[in-house]
């Protein structure tokens, strides 16, 4: 057993950790984090294929791999939708979640379902949610120091920009500079480096995502809460039409602080 497996084990061991608090915690009925939960799996299973604990053929494991890569972008880029601050916001990302598959489609169809296709592909969708991780992270990190609110979007938004700033740097790496290609021929630990980085990489920033899953899933809660007693005191409210008006406007309109 060597380092790059052990580290590839504890890499995969710490995506689960989304993935199961996702579940645990029920926020799995919400569609941006089911899209996040879809995106975590998937780069699970192709760890374990990659690992070779999960005995396949070596076809499989590299058009799973095309389709992992290629998920990524489109997946991420809705699980932002949760971080809409406007539904100008949500409605323009949406915009750019259709013109990004599109343009994967064409990119296909160009050059064919195969690993050149998925390199052009890669490059705007890793700057892309690199870019919007970094926007939100800025965001909710001066809430979460202020006004000590934010602080599950923000440690969500950290991890990813961690994360992405580290496939960027490997893209660059490992597609634009080539390091593991020396005179011409492939350097196997080039190539098993550059693993070891993403796996580190991949370490860290999941215990942090999965650290603002969980106080997120708080702040879902508590909002899903204040709902249902708002909805009580709208019912007495209507059973009740003697009640004075200021009353009912202060106890109904708590919540109107910016929860985001």
């Amino acid at each position: 057993m060597n380092l790059n497996f052990t580290i590839g084990i504890a890499s995969t061991v710490s995506l689960v950790l989304p993935v199961i608090l996702i579940a645990a915690l029920r926020l799995i009925r919400q569609k941006s984090f089911l899209a996040l939960f879809a995106y975590y799996l998937s780069v699970v299973i192709y760890n374990l294929l990659t690992l070779k604990v999960i005995p396949i053929k070596p076809e499989p494991v590299y058009y799973w791999g095309l389709v992992n890569n290629l998920l990524d972008t489109p997946l991420m880029l809705y699980f932002f939708l949760y971080f809409s601050p406007s539904m100008k916001f949500y409605k323009n990302l949406r915009y750019l979640i259709a013109f990004f598959i599109l343009f994967e489609v064409i990119t296909i169809g160009v050059n064919g379902f195969n690993s050149a296709s998925v390199s052009i592909i890669m490059a705007p969708g890793i700057l892309l949610v690199f870019a919007l991780s970094l926007r939100f992270f800025g965001k909710h990190a001066k809430l979460a120091i202020r006004h000590n609110k934010s602080m599950g979007k923000a440690m969500i938004a950290s991890s990813l920009v961690f994360a992405y700033g580290c496939y960027l740097l490997l893209y660059l790496m490992y597609y634009v500079f080539k390091i593991q290609v020396v005179d011409g021929v492939v350097n196997p630990e080039a190539v098993e480096n550059t693993f070891l980085v993403y796996y580190i990489g991949t370490i860290f920033s999941s215990w942090v995502l999965a650290g603002g899953i969980y106080f997120e899933s708080q702040r879902v809660h508590k909002l899903k809460e204040l709902k249902i007693t708002r909805q009580e005191l709208k019912d007495i409210y209507i059973n009740s039409p003697k009640m004075a008006t200021p009353f009912r406007t202060a106890m109904l309109d708590f919540d109107k602080e910016h929860w985001n």
